[in-house]
């Protein structure tokens, strides 16, 4: 299988001077559910931006869908790769919930009988389809994060990057919200998501890629990445409580534990094979 997306020996170095990403690589297949994780500043979100040209890489390549992101313009990899800011306030700017997800499909001179079908289609996908003539600043945050991601959804991208999807939720909300992105992963979108939340990170990414400083630290599975405690130490990132307290008895848990009904699972299966002694 091609990859998706493919990134080699990506720098970026800001107007200011910081060096902001340092020699990375990486390939992202069709259908993966990545979590991007690392301190503010390591260069998680200056990495996603060049994925659809935001951000111009100042060496190295950065291919989707086989295209070359440096040579096409922002509006062009909008096709290819949606991408939902952090604040879903900053992208929102139409009067109505319609209007916002159709903005896209106008911009591609689609006939109106399409665009009426590609904004029902994403409202549905996220659940907003009855609100769809309501004003935008009247709608929860979670109600306007999901705004967003139809928004993105209507230009039929292949790739979703969404940053920080839980960020100003609370628990039930952000879990609806990764349920939500679960689901399109499911229909065949590639998925991209930045997040501090470890155990959201732990529940739902099949890989995890940590970055430190502008690099890759760690590039594996969910299990894999995690194991590592030591080195997600020296980015001031903890896995999820569960993992660590696993980790403290790996003696009994070799196997790096990702969730509580995991962990109790095996506790009762040590427990079944223990020897029983004798009165």
């Amino acid at each position: 299988m091609d990859a998706i997306v493919e990134v080699i020996d990506l720098h970026h170095r800001y107007p200011t001077g910081t060096h902001a990403l340092r020699g990375v690589s990486m390939e992202i297949y069709p259908g993966e559910f990545v979590a991007i994780i690392g301190q503010n500043g390591s260069g998680k979100t200056t990495f996603v931006k060049h994925l659809n040209g935001l951000l111009r890489a100042t060496s190295g390549v950065v291919r989707v869908n086989g295209l070359d992101v440096n040579r096409h313009k922002v509006s062009e990899m909008a096709r290819h790769v949606g991408y939902c800011f952090q604040n879903p306030d900053h992208q929102i700017f139409c009067e109505t919930v319609y209007d916002e997800v159709a903005y896209g499909p106008r911009n591609l001179k689609l006939t109106q009988a399409e665009i009426e079908a590609r904004v029902d289609e994403a409202l549905a996908a996220v659940g907003m389809l009855e609100l769809k003539e309501s004003h935008p600043r009247y709608l929860s945050k979670g109600q306007r994060q999901r705004v967003a991601v139809a928004s993105v959804l209507s230009m039929h991208p292949t790739v979703l990057i969404i940053d920080e999807p839980t960020t100003g939720q609370d628990y039930r909300d952000g879990l609806e919200m990764l349920n939500l992105i679960l689901q399109l992963n499911q229909s065949g979108h590639t998925i991209l998501f930045i997040s501090h939340d470890m155990p959201m990170v732990a529940r739902f990414a099949q890989r995890v890629i940590v970055f430190r400083e502008g690099e890759v630290l760690l590039d594996g599975s969910t299990r894999q990445v995690f194991k590592e405690v030591e080195k997600l130490r020296t980015t001031f990132l903890m896995p999820p409580q569960i993992t660590t307290l696993a980790h403290e008895f790996r003696h009994l848990f070799p196997e790096t534990m990702l969730s509580v009904p995991e962990m109790l699972e095996k506790t009762l299966q040590l427990l079944d094979n223990a020897p029983v002694k004798g009165h």
